[in-house]
């Protein structure tokens, strides 16, 4: 469940927001609530009126590195309890905000709840805290909601949920058209292999697939290689956390060189698809409707022989 810390007494909607990732950014904007935004994270990139924020944050994490380096490098810092990312404080103190809006999901994909509470004696405005933890489609949505209740927007994130859900059953009721699920390989990460977690084995199974190797609402995790050649996927979608459809493209390599790799249905078939893992699937805010409509398109068309994204 999300968690709220409140100041000592409530002082109404905020007028200044720091965001510290990307899925609430998207969620302020969403509400129409660009305006009051005087911060956002390192990896922020909604288009607009954020552009010329300051970010305050920073990553550890070198882009450019080979996934496998990159995977070492995560791994080992939080073997050491170590944070991927810094929190600028001061920065933070000098934006003077009253609404942080931060996760406690993942301590990979941005700052988390212990680098904010670290922070927080020095941010001389004693900011309320939205701490959120969606770990599923519908607790995605209930963090659309939870914002709208602390920003003074419930009725606009009421609009935008219903909105969202009408586009989540559109593609429930659509099915499958010769009626047959496909099995489904959605990884998150390509060296090594993990699997899709929390929401993304929900979006298979919704577009119409069979995700064997991810589970809802838990978290994603390294498969071993035979895992995914038993479970003989006739769709892999590749959505690298952190990497654009371009850099996903150019992690297929490290797959297409595993033992067997051309032997499995979606190699026979060329139902093998780089999707963005920035912008999509791994931000749990609107566009997680947008994840879904895009892997309906790809579960159900079985034509496709190229990336489709």
């Amino acid at each position: 469940m999300p968690i709220s810390f409140p100041p000592a007494e409530r002082r109404g909607p905020p007028r200044r927001i720091v965001s510290l990732l990307p899925a609430s950014t998207d969620i302020v904007s969403a509400l129409g609530l660009e305006e009051a935004l005087v911060g956002v994270s390192h990896s922020c990139d909604f288009p607009g009126p954020i552009a010329g924020l300051p970010r305050v944050t920073r990553t550890r994490v070198p882009p450019d590195a080979p996934s496998a380096v990159i995977d070492a490098m995560v791994r080992d810092c939080l073997a050491r309890g170590e944070s991927l990312y810094r929190l600028e404080a001061e920065l933070v103190d000098a934006l003077a905000p009253d609404l942080v809006i931060t996760q406690s999901l993942c301590d990979v994909c941005a700052v988390g709840p212990n680098e904010v509470a670290r922070a927080l004696p020095a941010i001389r405005s004693a900011p309320e805290v939205l701490e959120l933890r969606p770990e599923t489609l519908d607790g995605v949505l209930g963090s659309i909601e939870l914002v709208g209740e602390a920003t003074g927007r419930r009725d606009a994130a009421a609009r935008l949920v219903a909105g969202l859900r009408k586009r989540i059953e559109r593609v429930r009721e659509g099915g499958v058209g010769n009626g047959q699920r496909p099995r489904v390989a959605l990884l998150e990460w390509a060296d090594p292999p993990i699997c899709g977690g929390h929401w993304n084995p929900e979006l298979v199974e919704i577009a119409g697939g069979i995700d064997g190797l991810g589970r809802a609402g838990r978290p994603s995790r390294t498969v071993a290689w035979d895992e995914i050649v038993a479970f003989e996927p006739e769709v892999l979608v590749l959505a690298c956390c952190g990497f654009d459809r371009h850099r996903a493209a150019a992690e297929l390599g490290a797959l297409e060189r595993r033992p067997g790799f051309d032997r499995l249905p979606c190699a026979r078939t060329g139902r093998i698809y780089a999707v963005d893992g920035v912008r999509l699937f791994s931000r749990p805010g609107p566009s997680l409707v947008d994840s879904l409509e895009v892997l309906a398109a790809i579960v159900r068309e079985a034509r496709v022989r190229a990336p489709l994204l």
